[in-house]
């Protein structure tokens, strides 16, 4: 577990695809390496530049390619970032040493540049216009960005499925299912596509070819946990907050199909006694959602409004995910940790049963300085984390919990 300390800090950097000369690195007094489930990863490097001798440096001239390897020394260092620089800061204070800030962006930065307005659907003779799957959506966007599409298998077959399905049962919604880009970015398209699907999106920077694999990762899978942490150990710190304000039971949607002249009433709400989702689909509601599932559940069900019952299941999966897994979150720091990413999953010890436990990283950042190397982060417990019984394996730890036996 805490291993780590008998360890130098190490990283590596190169810029334009070649390590930096010795003399710029002795002139780093700072560097940091944030990433995140919510934009691109970022890195900011602080240089000292006596005499000016790194300004207009054309090493760190905007658009050179930087990647950044972190970890200790005598073992291998982990490949975390590939992108570009982005910035370029100098300063020149009245008193004391000039200095000059570099930033890079990893490539998901890209598809901030601009917006569009575009659909996506294919026009078949005969029938009409077949939306396009998402996954494909997903693809044709990163690939016009240059960026390798990973979908998840799991959670793309589901989308694809979805949309095959309600297309064959209720072809006169397949144009209100066509998905359209009107006046969004890329990134904010991905995002509300990503969000309706369940997704997470990110840049794999440990996928061939380094920086260019975008991936959208499934969220209701990947319970294992990549690194384990316990307070008064490998953890420094931690904080964590619980709140049931915004929490909420489910979320419903009314849809009216045409050619069987039928409302149905769908509710999805999570099931906290089997730690799974509960679909509830009624056609020709009469009366109130209180006569169904109670009066106190009814006031914490959101409705939303689809524009068709091919669009139910994107609304209510893009409400419904974000506020279960935003009910209680946390943020600590640990000593320097490559393995401590956004995305992965981690497991606190010494924290009760509780507060303890599985969490998923939502971001983290990684900084070298005159202190060491340190990492804090970010990280929510997912509601379906508590059916994942998975054993912690350090010695002495107790799962139920969540401490070290003395």
């Amino acid at each position: 577990m805490g291993a780590y300390p008998r360890y130098a800090p190490e990283y590596a950097l190169r810029i334009d695809d070649a390590p930096i000369p010795a003399a710029l690195r002795g002139c780093i007094s700072s560097l940091t390496y944030e990433d995140g489930i919510d934009g691109a990863d970022r890195v900011e490097i602080t240089i000292a530049n006596p005499s000016l001798v790194w300004l207009d440096h054309p090493l760190l001239a905007v658009d050179q390619p930087l990647s950044l390897a972190i970890g200790y020394a005598g073992e291998t260092l982990e490949e975390v970032f590939a992108g570009e620089i982005t910035g370029v800061a100098p300063s020149f204070p009245s008193g004391g040493m000039p200095m000059i800030t570099v930033t890079a962006h990893d490539f998901l930065q890209r598809l901030t540049h601009g917006t569009k307005d575009r659909g996506f659907r294919v026009s078949i003779p005969s029938i009409g216009n077949f939306p396009l799957p998402d996954p494909l959506v997903a693809a044709i966007v990163s690939g016009t960005n240059a960026l390798i599409p990973d979908i998840d298998p799991i959670g793309g077959a589901l989308s694809t499925l979805v949309s095959l399905a309600t297309f064959l049962s209720f072809p006169q919604f397949a144009q209100k299912s066509v998905r359209l880009q009107t006046s969004e970015s890329d990134f904010d398209f991905l995002k509300r596509v990503s969000r309706e699907n369940g997704w997470e999106i990110f840049i794999d920077h440990s996928a061939e070819p380094k920086g260019r694999v975008l991936r959208f990762q499934f969220l209701l899978q990947d319970y294992s946990a990549s690194v384990e942490l316990a307070w008064g150990s490998s953890l420094i710190e931690f904080t964590p907050r619980l709140t049931t304000v915004g929490d909420i039971f489910g979320v419903s949607a009314r849809v009216w199909v045409d050619s069987i002249g039928v409302e149905f009433v769908i509710i999805v709400s999570w099931d906290y006694d089997r730690a799974s989702l509960d679909v509830q689909i009624y056609p020709n509601l009469v009366g109130q959602i209180d006569d169904l599932i109670g009066p106190a559940n009814a006031k914490k069900t959101l409705t939303v409004k689809p524009t068709g019952y091919a669009t139910a299941p994107r609304k209510i999966l893009g409400e419904l995910l974000p506020r279960l897994n935003g009910r209680q979150t946390g943020r600590g720091s640990a000593i320097g940790n490559p393995r401590i990413k956004s995305t992965k999953v981690c497991r606190l010890g010494n924290l009760g049963g509780q507060f303890g436990g599985l969490y998923r990283i939502t971001s983290a950042s990684h900084t070298f300085d005159s202190s060491g190397y340190r990492t804090s982060f970010e990280a929510r417990k997912e509601v379906w984390f508590g059916s994942v019984p998975l054993p912690f394996s350090a010695p002495n730890y107790r799962p139920l919990t969540g401490q070290f036996a003395r």
